[in-house]
């Protein structure tokens, strides 16, 4: 008795195996996401990184905000910042055509990929003070606060500090009083050194500066 011959259903034609295709969702398989370009996150998601000239008008705008909302912790004000030119700006960031290079900035950049903070460093151009940078312009918004962005500013600065040939102290100054700066200084590795008195003039107060630096050689081998 022969046995049954199997048979093999016949394929779908191309044209139902495309609209078939075609309604599947991209889906995880063994730890692969199947994403199309048009979902791909933004570059600069919830990230920290050195600001370029393309930024110079989003970082012009945080700052502005900042020295208009914090006023006690800059010595500039906001009237005197917000007359300078865009070129200034980008010189600030090391940017500009013919830039100097004697200072860098970064930039926290939040979910929806907008600037919420930045901080820069400035190098010393003199020979015999060639070895030290100073940290400024440190500001993260008030809405993106407490979620690690102004460690995260503060740490990538350092880095880029250690990375720089020569240089071996960063310094830094914040207003007598501003205990949550002063704090986030401290566990970034900073240490005061003393306290500069009526350091800057405002609204009829003289308010004083405390100085801090980190030796960018502890701690390595």
């Amino acid at each position: 008795m022969r046995a049954a011959r199997r048979t093999t259903p016949p394929s779908p034609p191309s044209s139902a195996r495309t609209a078939r295709g075609s309604r599947r969702k991209p889906c995880c398989r063994r730890g692969r996401l199947s994403v199309s370009v048009s979902e791909a996150l933004p570059r600069d998601r919830n990230v920290v990184r050195r600001l370029s000239a393309a930024d110079a008008e989003a970082y012009r705008a945080v700052m502005l905000d900042a020295y208009a909302r914090h006023p006690s912790a800059f010595t500039s004000t906001v009237e005197e910042r917000a007359a300078l030119p865009l070129s200034w700006w980008m010189e600030r960031l090391g940017a500009a055509d013919g830039a100097s290079g004697d200072s860098v900035v970064y930039g926290a950049f939040d979910d929806s990929g907008a600037l919420v903070g930045a901080a820069g460093l400035s190098f010393e151009t003199r020979e015999r003070a060639s070895h030290k940078a100073t940290l400024f312009g440190m500001s993260v918004k008030a809405s993106a606060r407490r979620v690690g962005f102004g460690r995260r500013l503060v740490l990538a600065l350092l880095d880029h500090a250690r990375a720089r040939a020569g240089l071996r102290v960063v310094q830094l100054t914040v207003t007598e009083g501003n205990e949550a700066a002063q704090k986030l200084y401290e566990d970034c590795g900073f240490r005061s050194f003393g306290v500069e008195p009526m350091a800057i003039a405002l609204g009829g107060a003289l308010l004083g500066k405390v100085h801090m630096w980190c030796d960018l050689g502890e701690g390595r081998a």
